[in-house]
């Protein structure tokens, strides 16, 4: 990325606002989705929880598309937005659609210590050296050709190596160094990691390095759609990070996440509008869709009927312990298969939750509980996926299974909900084209 400093996602932001604004798009900040609507393998519409007044709302739409980023607040440290939970993603595969290669998870090497704010891979573009407490650089045992600019996957495995053998400081993080670079550099080309330092670490790093530490970033599984964004149901579109369409294979680069936004963004939006043009609605989707938001008003009744029992944010601070844990840089069979007892054992749990609230304008517990459901789905399919996996892959690193596996391995992993459970099953990659 370019043109922007270190700042190239923000301006793209403002960007898009701007032209939004601009063109009068209308925006319903307020509405939460619970659940999509599918009949007969077609998308009729969403049911939305809207915060402002509390009301349950069936909302008919002849196209849906869903950009509601990843689900890295599965993780405990993670450089992800607080409303990346992955509740898009657990809502269209609960509608049946399938989830693609959720296993492959990216854990960015370098997050600020104690913040989980991302510290671009472009500090150690323009120059930067990650060191341990004895003052060494490290990469030089893990990848000696490429240094600090191997892949994220890499560099991530090698902090984490190095704190475990107790070379890091207070056991915790290692050094980025950019002292070297000298002040106009930093200032020039790495205005944002410097502001974020001194307004988060109060630290500058003209003068003092950056502690850092791997946290969980990105999310190279999702929705799984075609070329066209389009899904296996028919009407509904995925883009951005909660949308598989394949070009990150098993480990995204830097930068490429601008294919998901940029391109595929256009492309999600131009399909649907096709989509729409082409078709007819269905002269009873208005009856299913209140039958579908009567469902989704009549759970969310039975947690408020209640008086005692699990509270949601306890049951996530579980979770993220587990995968945390257990489904993180270094995976092996035991801890996998710890992760899933521990996940149906937290599912049995969300069975006896409660809103302890009772007023529903503006609840975060009433959100909380409604995503908690998504994200113990896809914290299931992204463990058995990484369990059923033997071999290393991209940011897929197993202890026990060190290799690479084309002969077994060079397919995707599709989960589908079935029967109240994940099925999994796998689909051949084209690497020709």
């Amino acid at each position: 990325t370019c043109y922007a400093a270190d700042r190239t996602g923000l301006v793209i932001l403002h960007t898009l606002f701007e032209q939004s604004i601009r063109k009068q798009v209308k925006y319903y900040n307020e509405w939460l989705v619970t659940k999509l609507v599918v009949k007969d393998g077609k998308c009729l519409g969403v049911v939305v929880y809207d915060l402002a007044t509390g009301q349950i709302m069936p909302v008919r739409a002849r196209a849906v598309i869903f950009s509601t980023g990843g689900y890295g607040r599965v993780y405990s440290r993670t450089t992800n937005a607080y409303i990346n939970h992955g509740s898009g993603i657990g809502i269209a595969y609960k509608a049946g659609v399938p989830l693609r290669d959720m296993e492959f998870v990216q854990f960015h090497p370098t997050s600020l210590l104690g913040k989980n704010i991302l510290i671009t891979e472009g500090a150690r573009g323009e120059g930067g050296y990650l060191i341990n407490n004895k003052d060494k650089r490290f990469m030089a045992d893990y990848a000696p050709s490429a240094m600090e600019l191997a892949p994220r996957d890499i560099v991530a495995r090698a902090i984490k190596t190095e704190v475990d053998k107790g070379n890091g400081f207070d056991n915790q993080y290692v050094h980025l160094d950019l002292r070297h670079i000298g002040e106009e550099k930093i200032k020039k080309r790495l205005p944002g990691i410097r502001e974020i330092c001194i307004n988060f670490a109060g630290i500058d790093p003209v003068d003092t390095p950056i502690p850092v530490q791997p946290a969980q970033h990105y999310s190279m599984g999702g929705i799984d759609v075609n070329e066209k964004c389009a899904s296996c149901v028919e009407g509904f579109f995925a883009a951005g990070e909660c949308a598989c369409v394949g070009v990150h294979g098993a480990n995204r680069l830097g930068g490429n996440s601008l294919l998901d936004t940029v391109v595929f963004g256009k492309i999600s939006g131009d399909e649907a509008s096709v989509y729409v043009k082409g078709s007819e609605g269905t002269d009873s989707s208005e009856k299913i869709l209140i039958e579908e938001a009567l469902e989704v008003k009549a759970r969310i009744e039975e947690w408020e009927k209640r008086n005692s029992g699990e509270r949601v944010h306890r049951l996530l601070g579980r979770l993220k312990v587990v995968m945390s844990e257990r489904v993180g840089i270094f995976r092996k069979k035991k801890d996998l298969t710890e992760a899933l007892t521990k996940i149906y054992e937290l599912k049995e749990d969300y069975e006896r939750v409660y809103l302890s609230g009772k007023c529903l304008r503006y609840s975060q517990e009433l959100v909380n509980l409604i995503e908690f459901d998504s994200m113990l789905d896809l914290a299931e399919v992204i463990t058995l996926g990484a369990l059923n996996r033997e071999e290393t892959r991209g940011s897929h690193y197993r202890l026990d299974f060190k290799e690479r596996n084309d002969k077994d391995w060079l397919k995707h992993t599709l989960a589908t909900w079935k029967e109240g459970k994940p099925q999994i099953s796998y689909a051949g990659v084209n690497i020709n084209k």
